[in-house]
């Protein structure tokens, strides 16, 4: 749930994200002070876990002096300025990553692979297309086969067609008329900005390089709106994954520690980013 809160020195947008137990701030403008104790506030009353924060450039070290630590940079997030993503942490727990050394590796072998100047063909009898409200039944039916925990509902139909109301981008690949595979970009149109998402492909067809068809069509859906910023969040465990972004030069920006509850348990993800006019 997203709500505007105004003090006398600060105007926020909060998230409060219970079943991911963090708080999340996408934009603030006023007193960094005060806005940082006001989230430490409400953390510790609402048991949140985690805090994030997307800071400007000119206000990351205030909340550094805080007791928040950076995680990464969104290069062009706020209109073309970098996001700064500050995190607090209200346990040791929620801060300590288990398989932090194992996604290490697999960010290294990532970044060592040859990048292919020009992806393959779809193979026959694969579609790629842009979805409509029409497919929410099998979108939501794809995101619960694939997912057995997801840091969304996108497992049900009324939240897909909420999400394709609210202006996200989805695009699918079909097999046989059958969906398969999907991805969506969430355009935030203040900020111009993209986060492509929701990206699952059912295990029977991964072996297709699927996904980065379907990333480059959403990238060409938003240079078409004029959203020059994309970026994503990619479970570090997943090497198919973050292998996608790479391949697909997004530059590697941090990583979040425990950020969200996906696939089976809380997890990292890593910040991939790109700026879409150089393309």
């Amino acid at each position: 749930m997203t709500e505007t809160v105004q003090k006398p020195s600060f105007t926020m947008e909060l998230t409060k994200d219970d079943f991911n137990k963090r708080l999340r701030v996408e934009s603030f403008r006023g007193n960094v002070d005060d806005v940082a104790a006001f989230l430490l506030t409400e953390a510790k009353s609402g048991n949140y876990e985690k805090v994030i924060v997307q800071s400007a450039a000119s206000q990351w070290q205030a909340f550094l002096r805080q007791g928040f630590e950076l995680e990464g940079v969104l290069e062009g997030f706020f209109n073309g300025s970098d996001a700064h993503v500050m995190t607090f942490y209200t346990t040791d727990a929620r801060r300590t990553s288990s398989a932090w050394q194992e996604e290490q590796d697999i960010l290294k072998a990532v970044q060592k692979k040859y990048v292919k100047p020009h992806l393959n063909d779809l193979p026959l009898l694969y579609q790629l297309r842009k979805a409509t409200e029409v497919d929410a039944e099998a979108l939501a039916h794809l995101y619960k086969t694939v997912f057995p925990v997801y840091p969304t509902p996108m497992d049900q139909p009324e939240y897909v067609r909420k999400m394709m109301a609210g202006g996200s981008l989805f695009c699918v690949t079909e097999y046989e008329g059958t969906i398969i595979s999907a991805a969506s970009a969430d355009v935030n149109e203040t900020f111009h900005h993209a986060e492509l998402t929701d990206c699952a492909t059912l295990p029977e067809h991964r072996a297709h390089g699927l996904m980065k068809h379907l990333l480059m069509k959403l990238e060409e859906e938003l240079r078409v709106k004029g959203i020059y910023c994309a970026f994503s969040l990619a479970r570090a465990k997943s090497f198919g994954m973050n292998d996608a972004f790479f391949q697909l030069s997004y530059s590697y920006g941090g990583r979040l520690t425990n950020n969200c509850y996906i696939f089976e348990d809380l997890e990292d993800m890593n910040i991939w980013v790109k700026d879409l006019s150089q393309n």
